[in-house]
């Protein structure tokens, strides 16, 4: 009997010891990730900064404007460019009815007021974008690019407080959006003088999509469940695909372009973050 309390003593010690050690393992692999994580978003933000300081100013080109699909239907120009913002309204809006304590989503408390954030600006991209599409040109497109810089900084934000700091997420808020509205008046102040410089929005545009991945990859989130991230990064990919086989698209369908068709699939990959 003595010697199964000992043998039983000695096997509960052993799987203690054993778990500990894999713990222990497993805490040093995850900090070593957090480290690796650090720099290397230190060193793609570094480089990228290096890399558009080097190229020199980035004016907006006017063949942006022109877009495949120019029908006027209902009196309304490039009514389906037009039409299809409607999903970002509608994405944006249930997210604001979702974040308001109507709903339930699953978020930080801390990071209540960035996913507002996000969500508002996400509605304010179909009113801004759908404008601009009624009559593009530069004019217009400044009230397409501040919502968007909104949400893309209000995003970045609420990944920083899921991933590596509540607190961080939620100090950094108002700095980043600050900076992304920013970007956009430096470049419309600059073309209005003549030399039009998209380099700050470039980088408010694609930095955290490329900075994204990597706290994705290397730290931990909150939440168990983090594929909605990585399904919208894709959606956010396949998009710009869209927005750049425009006419490829158009000319293929007869009926439908890349730029229409960019809208839908940003505002599913959007609404995906709410199921």
């Amino acid at each position: 009997m003595e010697m199964l309390h000992a043998t039983a003593h000695n096997l509960k010690f052993f799987l203690v010891a054993s778990l500990k050690r894999d713990f222990l393992s497993l805490e040093m692999i995850l900090n070593r990730n957090k480290k690796v994580g650090l720099w290397l978003v230190m060193l793609i933000t570094l480089g990228s900064l290096v890399a558009l300081l080097n190229h020199g100013p980035i004016p907006q080109a006017l063949s942006y404007h022109g877009f495949a699909d120019r029908r006027v239907i209902w009196n309304i120009s490039n009514f389906l460019d037009v039409l299809s913002n409607l999903a970002f309204v509608l994405v944006g809006l249930l997210g604001l009815y979702k974040t308001s304590g109507n709903d339930t989503i699953n978020m930080i408390a801390g990071n209540s007021m960035s996913y507002k954030v996000f969500f508002m600006g996400v509605a304010l991209v179909g009113l801004g974008s759908g404008y601009y599409h009624l009559s593009p040109g530069n004019a217009t497109l400044i009230w397409d690019r501040i919502p968007m810089t909104i949400a893309f900084m209000a995003l970045f934000s609420i990944i920083i407080g899921e991933f590596i700091s509540i607190r961080l997420g939620s100090i950094l808020l108002v700095p980043l959006v600050s900076i992304g509205v920013l970007s956009v008046l430096y470049w419309h102040w600059t073309e209005a003088a003549g030399h039009g410089d998209l380099r700050p929005y470039i980088i408010v545009q694609f930095l955290p999509m490329l900075v994204i991945p990597v706290i994705l990859l290397c730290f931990n989130s909150r939440f168990t469940k983090v594929s909605g991230y990585w399904l919208l990064l894709s959606a956010y990919v396949i998009a710009k695909l869209f927005e750049h086989f425009d006419r490829e698209i158009y000319a293929a369908s007869g009926f439908v372009s890349g730029h229409t068709l960019k809208h839908v699939v940003a505002a599913i990959g959007l609404f995906i973050l709410l199921l």
